[in-house]
């Protein structure tokens, strides 16, 4: 079996399994970031801040998910929000391809309609329907089925880059960063941005993020958040979470270039279980 994930999973390597990593890039007029394990995201976002023209970002070419799917009998990919990005359809060009030179393969494409630790609850499970030897037909149900239950939640001082590229709305980003006031966001059903709430402060943040969490059904299942240059803000979601829920098993990592290119300095993204 083989599992590919885009960049937005905000992981490079999985241990035990066979997986690949296809980068997203960051971009201005003059400089190119590829995402990945090894990219400065400090760095990049300290340039990105001063940097006085446009940025943008873009999806994995068809060729980078072929060569991802190597020569694989059985293929699992794991995308961004199609509700955001490209990258969806790209994996989709490019697993066409794949089963027009390799007719005997089968691949399934995961729409996480969300991003980062949505896609690494994703890969997780698959994982685990693997190793309780769940056929490729009854994975791709299953997975389809689990993802209905999780749900991401992200905390924001700033939401400049969402609209600079048209994801969220330009007036809403001008209010977002004053007077030390925060957006809380959820991913809709159909992947796209919604605005929660906004808080002033990161302890209300962390205290909205839980009632909303709580709110959908959420009962000590998996956690998992990411952070931009700010582990404070997700280590201290996590004691939120285990004040509440002390067996819960929550996971706390810092993001990769795209995820930290959209939630910006000192923002976090968080997926749960639900179900």
């Amino acid at each position: 079996m083989k599992y590919v994930a885009d960049s937005s999973c905000d992981f490079a390597t999985f241990p035990g399994i066979d997986f690949s990593m296809v980068p997203l890039t960051i971009s201005t007029d003059e400089r190119e970031f590829i995402d990945g394990a090894d990219l400065n995201v400090d760095e990049m976002l300290s340039y990105l801040e001063n940097h006085k023209g446009r940025s943008y970002t873009a999806c994995p070419s068809t060729d980078a998910w072929l060569q991802a799917f190597g020569d694989a009998k059985e293929i699992f990919a794991i995308t961004i929000t199609s509700g955001l990005s490209g990258t969806y359809n790209s994996a989709n060009i490019a697993k066409d391809m794949y089963l027009s030179d390799h007719p005997d393969a089968k691949i399934h494409i995961i729409d996480s309609l969300s991003t980062g630790p949505g896609m690494y609850l994703l890969l997780e499970k698959l994982v685990e329907f693997e190793k309780a030897g769940l056929s490729f037909e009854e994975m791709c149900t299953r997975i389809e089925e689990y993802k209905d239950g999780n749900h991401l939640y992200f905390g924001l001082q700033s939401i400049n880059n969402l609209a600079k590229n048209g994801r969220v709305n330009k007036i809403l980003a001008s209010a977002i960063g004053m007077l030390g006031i925060s957006i809380l966001g959820t991913a809709s059903k159909e992947g796209t941005i919604e605005s929660v709430a906004k808080c002033r402060g990161d302890k209300r943040l962390i205290k909205d993020t839980l009632r909303e969490m709580k709110a959908v059904g959420y009962h000590g299942g998996k956690v998992r958040i990411n952070n931009v240059v700010n582990p404070a803000i997700s280590d201290a979601l996590k004691a939120a979470v285990l004040a509440e829920f002390p067996k819960a098993d929550v996971l706390c990592y810092p993001s990769f270039g795209l995820t930290g290119y959209y939630a910006e300095r000192n923002g976090f993204i968080l997926g749960c279980e639900c179900q």
